[in-house]
């Protein structure tokens, strides 16, 4: 019977990330990249929003409704919250129909364990998935980004997501070497909360952390100053005020996550066997996620490491891109699918 829905239904390569989920839909492409968030009403469990709706009731909820982010690190904190959210973004993505068995393609963080691997798969089954595989984030950006995988030739790649950085080592349409560390653009916004609070005794939301990290964070000098106006809750006076901070700030704020990402970057490198060294020293590294976006990584990235480095064209969407390309080519699916 399942077998019958899933002919009606389009397989589905989802990013499961820790800041957003992104839906590919075969044949039709992204068609879903909303906020992983969910309110719930506490009152009978159910989701009042989810996504962009949900994530504009961040800070503003009435006391009988909570936004839950279910996510935290790139894997599962709350089962029963990703299940909702997940269900919901699987039938909006089939514009509501009822009769939905999609077959899935889900990016996990490549040092992920089993514990955690099934409960993405025991979501995403709950969710009326009629099959699941689950393949490395790395992997999958690595493929979105238009990396020749398949050759016998190192191919380097930096994920950096909301709640991990994952870093490859691709050769042969396998991973030579791989690292996830737990550290990428939450952390950043957490660094920036702290920093404020603990310099100007401002209390400010994630929301207005993630604005700053866009509109000045950076990792290197910027070429020109900049600064921006925020609005946060004093808390000695215990009164709203606004403040001006630049961007020296706020990169002194990201220093420690920063250097935890350049860090898993040269020991990445240092675990490369030399042959592929060699290759990476020719084709260059390759930046993709949402926290590759962080101003002057790169440049960062290329001080440190004397290597040619790349940002993808579109890198919020290379992983579930890459997942989408592999639903038409189930035999590197299987090949290199975590089970």
């Amino acid at each position: 019977m399942n077998n019958i829905f899933s002919l009606f239904s389009n397989d589905l390569a989802i990013d499961l990330g820790t800041a957003n989920t992104i839906v590919y839909a075969r044949g039709k492409g992204i068609v879903i990249d909303e906020p992983s968030i969910v309110a719930i009403n506490k009152s009978n469990n159910e989701p009042v929003a989810v996504g962009h709706e949900a994530k504009e009731m961040l800070g503003r909820t009435p006391g009988d409704i909570v936004a839950i982010k279910p996510l935290r690190d790139g894997v599962i904190a709350d089962f029963e919250v990703t299940e909702k959210m997940l269900t919901y973004f699987i039938k909006k993505s089939h514009d509501h129909a009822m009769w939905v068995r999609p077959r899935i393609v889900i990016g996990v963080p490549s040092e992920i364990t089993q514990v955690e691997k099934r409960a993405v798969k025991d979501s995403a089954l709950r969710a009326k998935a009629t099959e699941v595989y689950l393949v490395e984030e790395a992997m999958a950006a690595a493929i979105g980004a238009g990396m020749p995988i398949t050759e016998p030739s190192g191919n380097m790649i930096i994920d950096i997501g909301g709640g991990t950085t994952d870093i490859a080592v691709i050769s042969l349409s396998g991973i030579v070497y791989s690292k996830s560390v737990r550290v990428a653009g939450n952390d950043m916004d957490e660094a920036i909360t702290q920093y404020i609070r603990k310099t100007y005794n401002l209390l400010i939301g994630e929301r207005t952390a993630e604005r700053i990290k866009i509109e000045i964070g950076s990792a290197y000098p910027l070429d020109e100053p900049a600064s921006t106006e925020i609005k946060g809750r004093h808390l000695i006076e215990g009164v709203p005020k606004t403040i001006v901070i630049n961007d020296e700030e706020i990169r002194n704020a990201l220093t420690v996550p920063v250097k935890v990402i350049v860090d898993a970057v040269r020991g990445a490198l240092e675990a490369t066997p030399p042959e592929l060294s060699a290759d990476i020293v020719e084709r260059g590294i390759v930046m993709t996620g949402g926290g590759a976006m962080l101003k002057n990584l790169d440049k960062r990235l290329r001080e440190e490491t004397g290597l040619p480095l790349t940002i993808a064209e579109d890198p919020l969407s290379c992983v579930v891109v890459g997942a989408g390309k592999m639903l038409s080519d189930f035999s590197l699916l299987r090949q290199i699918s975590k089970d």
